[in-house]
């Protein structure tokens, strides 16, 4: 019995130990991977003046005979001091983090560190935490995916670290943050990949990933490096109200801007030239298709390329190149991530089968245009099925949202207890079309709803309001 209880005893033994060394083989050696990267960590500071405001006329008299002890407070917000001196401009300062990408000197970190900064100085990693100072140039920036790159002259061989694929990434798999949270100078932190293709709406390309290792502010900027020592990420935002929730540019997406910046390019991006939204379920089920992906066509834009080739109203861009759209982001980013005059191969649903067209991308630029319509003096007609009382445009409205004579009904009313009110139609939309059909009348429209609609549950209408194309489905009762 005694001898039983010995060799069990044993056998656990042997497999903690086992089972503790196997867990240490899969942890990164972070001692290691932090000597190595972080040399080429650099802190940024920058410094702007911030011009005095408040007009004479206005604090004057407000403030002349303010209690001691009040004027700092007051002068602060732009008041004159007693005297009805205006107070002298002052000088902001804000940290933030970078890393060396060239052996001569090129700086990548955040547009939003070095925005309007009138000096920027970047301080060099050293063994006892003084290194030197240098004064950076802004080389160039891209706002939109907040990226900017820097240049110091240091006249010697600077250690730098590569972009690796973000794109090969896993969630769970290991990260390391270094940067200067608060002005404390190099600091590391580790974690994991939380997730991927996060969208936070900061900006037209959100892609970010996100990490529980440590960030905070003065981490901007700065890398996320994977366990080969390569920079996957930049360090860009966090939730101020959560804990381990930070997000960082992609480095295939950061690759891209900075080579063009670097080579003294304006940053370009592709562009089809058409308004797009989501596909949820219930329009999906309208266009009688499998699955709530791609990106559904809004409108098509006047000689874009993608009206040049047969792009539609209505189409649904299932993918790019082969490469499945999820959703209209996952559609913008894609073709933003593509040079202007390359040529892209969409995958359209359109009438329930799909079709391919070639694309030759425009360069994307940020003019938007919108119309407006007014309601106007008609008779009514009704479609009963979907709750709306309608009328025909007048000459005016067509000529201002140039339609086609007899095209477009104008909603005037909305049964509150009808499918329509809970898709939020509105007073003063437009009716284009119905499931991807022209409507002139109230007859027509109930004629698709009938045969098609109540068929599959759902109708989908293309309509104007506020001069912008939208999609609207609505359910209804089998």
């Amino acid at each position: 019995m005694m001898k039983r209880s010995w060799l069990a005893l044993t056998a656990l033994l042997m497999l903690l130990l086992s089972g503790r060394a196997s867990f240490g083989d899969v942890l990164p050696d972070f001692t290691t991977l932090a000597a190595k990267c972080g040399p080429a960590v650099v802190n940024i500071g920058t410094e702007k003046k911030a011009a005095a405001s408040g007009p004479e006329n206005f604090f004057g008299e407000m403030f002349r005979n303010v209690p001691p002890g009040f004027e700092r407070f007051f002068e602060q917000f732009g008041a004159p001091d007693k005297r009805g001196r205006q107070p002298q401009a002052r000088k902001q300062k804000s940290l933030g983090s970078g890393f060396i990408i060239s052996s001569d000197g090129y700086i990548v970190t955040n547009n939003h560190v070095v925005a309007d900064a009138d000096t920027i100085t970047v301080t060099l990693d050293s063994a006892n935490g003084r290194g030197e100072n240098f004064k950076a140039k802004l080389i160039g920036a891209d706002e939109e995916t907040d990226i900017a790159l820097l240049k110091i002259d240091a006249k010697k061989d600077l250690p730098y670290l590569a972009f690796g694929d973000s794109d090969a990434l896993k969630v769970g798999d290991w990260l390391l943050a270094i940067g200067n949270p608060f002005g404390l100078d190099h600091t590391v932190t580790a974690g994991i990949l939380s997730a991927k293709g996060r969208n936070i709406q900061s900006g037209p390309f959100d892609n970010f990933l996100q990490t529980d290792a440590s960030i905070n502010p003065g981490n901007s900027g700065g890398p996320l490096i994977n366990k080969e020592g390569q920079v996957i990420g930049i360090n860009t935002a966090i939730i101020a109200s959560g804990q381990g929730i930070g997000f960082a540019i992609p480095s295939n997406m950061a690759a891209s801007i900075v080579d063009q910046i670097k080579g003294g390019k304006k940053v370009s991006r592709g562009w089809l030239g058409i308004s797009i939204q989501d596909v949820d379920e219930k329009t999906a089920q309208a266009l009688d298709m499998k699955n709530s992906k791609g990106a559904l066509v809004s409108s098509v834009m006047e000689n874009e390329p993608a009206m040049k080739a047969g792009v539609r109203d209505g189409d649904v861009i299932l993918s790019v190149d082969d490469r499945e759209i999820a959703n209209s982001t996952e559609l913008l980013r894609t073709i933003a991530q593509k040079m202007p005059g390359s040529v892209v191969k969409l995958t359209l649903w359109r009438e329930g089968k799909q079709i391919v067209v070639s694309v030759p991308l425009g360069e994307r630029s940020s003019g938007l245009h919108a119309g407006t319509n007014r309601e106007g003096g008609s008779r009514h007609l009704d479609e009963a099925l979907l709750g709306l009382s309608l009328r025909q445009t007048t000459d005016e409205e067509r000529t201002k949202l140039q339609l086609k004579k007899g095209e477009g009904l104008v909603v005037t009313d909305i049964d509150q207890d009808k499918p329509a009110a809970e898709a939020d139609l509105r007073k003063g939309d437009v009716i284009l079309q119905a499931n991807m059909k022209p409507v002139s009348s109230a007859a027509g429209l109930t004629k698709i709803v009938q045969e098609e609609g109540m068929k599959r549950g759902a109708v989908v209408l293309k309509i104007k309001r506020n001069g912008s194309t939208r999609f609207i489905t609505i359910s209804l009762k089998k």
